[in-house]
């Protein structure tokens, strides 16, 4: 299924990118002078080591994954889900929650397999709701030290802006004697701030808060199937299910 391009988070990251270049021509500046490949080296190179010195294999690869959500991110379905959960009250209020079986191979999500197969074997609902609880809460834990793992990227991101505006400075006073070697050391100190403080507000933090919102909205999908799959297991009538679970909607 073809996931569908988060039209605010693109237009938010083209607003501030277009604001700071035309700020930079106003000001009559030269774009060129923004472009600086060392400074640009040493900012994503010296986060991205800071990050994984600090991060989990797993957790970082994980992290990685999970960027493109803040683009795009997955399909909420909670409509589809409620409308889910209602049908197989209805069939279990009729003929029983053996029969639900049958709907199984046709689930992919792991979550809301392993709460309907508990159903189907005739767990209590109170040990069908712990059994949920353990796993979304492993589930919310991992995915966000995932998101932490760009949150992060931005906390340590300007402090590497900052090492290389050192590093470009350090570099312009080794060459006090040969001016023609000035100006590229001082930009690359300037750039390297830029560098550090932009990609930490432009893109690590957003991206870190984008994935934390689309974390939560999976959590509240998986907290209304649990919610389902336990007023199943207690006999409640379908109907009584489907207003509770509406408040997930608002």
């Amino acid at each position: 299924m073809l996931k569908k391009i988060d039209i605010a988070s693109v237009l938010g990251l083209a607003i501030a990118l277009i604001g700071i270049v035309l700020g930079q021509i106003i000001e009559g500046g030269h774009l060129g002078s923004l472009v600086q490949l060392t400074a640009l080296l040493t900012v994503l190179a010296g986060t991205v080591g800071a990050v994984m010195l600090q991060t989990q294999r797993k957790v970082f690869i994980q992290a990685l994954r999970m960027a493109h959500w803040a683009f795009f991110p997955p399909p909420s379905n909670l409509n589809e889900s409620l409308d889910q959960l209602i049908e197989w009250a209805n069939i279990a209020r009729k003929d029983g929650v053996l029969v639900l079986e049958s709907k199984l191979p046709s689930i992919t999500d792991s979550f809301t397999r392993s709460g309907l197969q508990m159903l189907i074997d005739g767990f209590e609902p109170e040990k069908i709701r712990e059994a949920l609880d353990l796993e979304l809460s492993i589930y919310d834990e991992r995915q966000r030290n995932a998101a932490r793992v760009w949150e992060a990227a931005g906390g340590y991101s300007p402090t590497i802006g900052i090492l290389g505006a050192v590093l470009g400075l350090i570099h312009v006073m080794e060459n006090m004697t040969e001016p023609s070697k000035l100006g590229a050391g001082i930009a690359v100190a300037f750039v390297s701030t830029i560098y550090g403080v932009g990609f930490a507000n432009l893109v690590f933090l957003p991206i870190s808060n984008k994935l934390k919102s689309v974390i939560r909205q999976e959590i509240v999908v998986r907290e209304m199937m649990q919610d389902g799959l336990v007023g199943i297991a207690s006999g409640e009538n379908p109907r009584l299910i489907a207003t509770r679970l509406q408040s997930y909607l608002g």
